[in-house]
């Protein structure tokens, strides 16, 4: 196997650049290294571990139109989207420099000692491994949390976004933090395996597809590791016959098609009651139709290509095996090279793989369904459960159904999103643990039981 890997533009298919895969020897002594580094961050105040993020901030805003370039020619988002994440990065920045120090402070427990209190003490290294479809937003929020809870952090990230990954590390070592606190690796997968047994990682956090979540708890299990899996989901968006198309269409759109569909949260099944039905597929057809196509880079480019050719190649097997089981394609179903042109497909059932499998692009399979008990059913009937977005105008019975959705995440009137303020994980096959909020800087922290009896 080469030990070179190559950075290359999904849109052009030029390379943009090739990197060397680090040593067997580089990666174990830069994990020694982080456990050098460990034993004195640690230490430190929360403070001012937090205050390093305020310079984060800042120098992701100072570069962000650069950062931005960087994560389009990498991986194919259009422009806008790119500046999105970066702005995004620096909100996490803000949120946890503002809040880490309530959120890591003692907790005092009354009992019959004279003084007991929860304290939250940083667990060491952990190894992050993570994805391409957001290269700064996936690692960021894992990172801001881990490093200022005290932890020091590894990243082995997609090899597509390898340009991505050493920036990063630049930014946290020019915002002050100790060389070694947070370090890329350029390793393959195979390695991550020796990486994760060894005696340097003390947990890991990964996000990507079911069957690396799979291998990484094995590993992390075998090893009394613990794991934070952020995997793959098929989110339900249920359409009810009340919802006001006018006002959420558009939301209903970029569930769907946002990073080019590229994204585990997206909706990726519409489940429409029939007496809006054909409205919203009027309305939804014409908004898709009219999303521009082109050059990433450009500023009204709104679909892109996909970050690789082989995605797209998945994708239409998809489309594919739902055509021959019956269903209809209403527009798109079009690829050329990594270019996969918005779908949408009706007449879908339970036996697609569009309904039982994650469709990672711009395909949005119409289900229709008499009523909301139906909807419900379908939505979850899922091994998936990353989240669920409902649109309508009744909010009470909405509410009412917040204990029947088993996912992680329930948005009425709303796409589901991630928000620095709010815990964000799966259940099911989407994964477990939890990141951003109070709960995702708690992951990765020895959550420590002090009594005191004089």
């Amino acid at each position: 196997m080469s030990d070179i890997i190559k950075s290359v533009n999904p849109y052009n298919q030029k390379v943009i650049k090739s990197y060397t895969l680090n040593s067997e020897e580089e990666v174990f002594s830069k994990l020694k290294t982080a456990e050098k580094i460990f034993k004195d961050w640690q230490t430190k105040e929360v403070s001012k571990r937090a205050l390093l993020l305020f310079k984060v901030g800042t120098i992701l805003e100072e570069r962000l139109e650069a950062l931005s370039q960087l994560i389009t020619l990498e991986m194919g988002k259009p422009i806008k989207e790119s500046r999105a994440e970066i702005n995004k990065c620096i909100f996490l920045c803000d949120f946890y420099a503002t809040n880490a120090e309530g959120f890591l402070a003692d907790q005092i427990i009354e009992t019959d000692a004279q003084e007991s209190f929860i304290s939250y003490d940083p667990l060491g290294v952990i190894l992050a491994v993570m994805p391409w479809n957001y290269p700064f937003w996936q690692v960021f929020r894992f990172a801001v949390p881990t490093l200022t809870a005290g932890n020091t952090a590894v990243l082995k990230h997609a090899s597509n976004v390898s340009g991505c990954a050493l920036a990063i590390q630049d930014i946290f070592e020019e915002a002050g933090y100790p060389k070694g606190c947070f370090q890329t690796l350029i390793t393959d997968h195979k390695n991550i395996e020796a990486i994760l047994k060894g005696d340097s990682i003390q947990a890991v956090s990964l996000t990507g597809s079911e069957k690396a979540g799979k291998t990484i708890a094995k590993i992390a299990g075998e090893n009394l590791k613990k794991a934070v899996l952020e995997l793959g989901g098929n989110n339900a968006c249920i359409v009810l016959d009340d919802a006001n198309l006018d006002k959420y269409i558009d939301t209903m759109v970029k569930a769907r098609m946002q990073n080019t569909g590229q994204s585990c949260i997206a909706a990726k099944r519409f489940i429409v009651t029939e007496n809006i039905y054909d409205a919203f597929l009027e309305q939804f057809t014409t908004r898709v139709k009219a999303l521009k196509y082109g050059d990433p880079l450009n500023e009204d480019t709104e679909i892109a290509t996909l970050a690789r050719e082989d995605l797209a190649e998945d994708l239409q097997k998809q489309v594919e095996d739902a055509i021959q089981k019956g269903a209809k394609v209403i527009t798109g179903n079009k690829r050329d090279k990594a270019y996969f042109e918005p779908t949408i497909i009706t007449h879908v059932n339970k036996n697609m793989a569009v309904f039982k499998e994650e469709t990672f692009g711009p395909v949005a399979p119409i289900f229709k369904v008499k009523d909301l008990e139906e909807a419900l059913a379908l939505a979850t009937d899922s091994r998936f459960g990353l989240g669920t977005m409902l649109f309508t105008e009744d909010i009470e019975t909405a509410m009412q159904m917040i204990s029947s959705i088993p996912d992680g995440a329930f948005f009425i009137n709303e796409m589901v999103k991630s928000d620095p303020r709010l815990p964000f994980g799966g259940t099911k096959a989407s994964g477990y643990g939890r990141e951003l909020s109070k709960e995702g800087i708690h992951e990765f922290v020895n959550i420590k039981t002090v009594y005191i009896k004089k």
